[in-house]
């Protein structure tokens, strides 16, 4: 039975294939590679071993890149100090994750458990899913909650036309027309709001798009908006942020 493995520590290399070769003798050890590129220029161009020992924190990447570049069929068992990545390890349909360092009858079981597994159970890991784990879609806020007198009260962020801050606090004016103070800043809220939904105009503001009525263009690309609720003052779109956000009108 042949492996690879992939360990961009040398030591911690050479550690597990003594381990490996203790657990079983049998196991030919083909290779081993410190970094994302030399693990994808191999698979692409050699006959794929039955298992791969994979760090997940590799020289010049996460080691998951590897999948993007390379369908992989090898059965693969994580080895890594960082147990943050275990969860995404086993939506790869690993054989097993094990923390460093090593323990070797962990490893021993762990390669048990890989005679186990049936050739039908083989992991085919997809770029389209692995890119999914990775980059996992952002949750934005929904709702907050503000003071009114002595009570907490919900507001859904749908009700929401804008955000502004003046003397340090931030103010939510809602569809509605009714303001609350809000406990965030507008750096703050441009983090956790969706971006498709809210933009961030200028200093002061931070503006919904179903609040804005009307765009009015004035000399040197100036931009001009018109709120409903209304703004007590004239609102502009910041110079550097005019064609940033003439994209974000645009839905781009």
């Amino acid at each position: 039975m042949k492996t690879l493995i992939i360990e961009d520590e040398e030591y911690a290399a050479r550690r597990l294939a003594n381990m490996i070769r203790e657990c079983d003798p049998t196991i030919q050890i083909v290779n081993t590679f410190a970094s994302v590129k030399e693990s994808v220029e191999w698979l692409k161009n050699n006959a794929q071993p039955e298992l791969i020992f994979l760090d997940i924190q590799l020289e010049d990447d996460l080691s998951f890149a590897i999948f993007e570049q390379v369908q992989v069929r090898s059965k693969i068992i994580f080895t890594t100090a960082f147990d943050e990545y275990a969860i995404k390890a086993f939506k790869l349909n690993s054989i097993d994750y094990l923390l460093k360092p090593i323990n070797k009858e962990e490893l021993c079981r762990a390669i048990d458990k890989f005679r186990a597994w049936s050739a039908e159970s083989t992991p085919v890991i997809d770029a389209v899913m692995l890119r999914g784990l990775l980059n996992p879609q952002p949750v934005y806020r929904e709702r907050f909650m503000v003071t009114v007198g002595d009570k907490l009260k919900p507001i859904n962020v749908s009700d929401i036309a804008y955000f502004f801050s003046t003397a340090g606090i931030t103010f939510v004016v809602m569809h509605s027309k009714v303001q609350y103070s809000l406990d965030f800043s507008l750096d703050n809220l441009k983090d956790i709001l969706n971006p498709r939904d809210f933009f961030r105009v200028n200093r002061q503001f931070l503006v919904g798009l179903k609040s804005i009525e009307k765009v009015v263009v004035y000399p040197k690309s100036r931009l001009k908006l018109v709120l409903n609720p209304p703004t007590d003052d004239d609102l502009f779109v910041s110079i550097d942020k005019a064609p940033e956000f003439k994209q974000w009108l645009d839905g781009e």
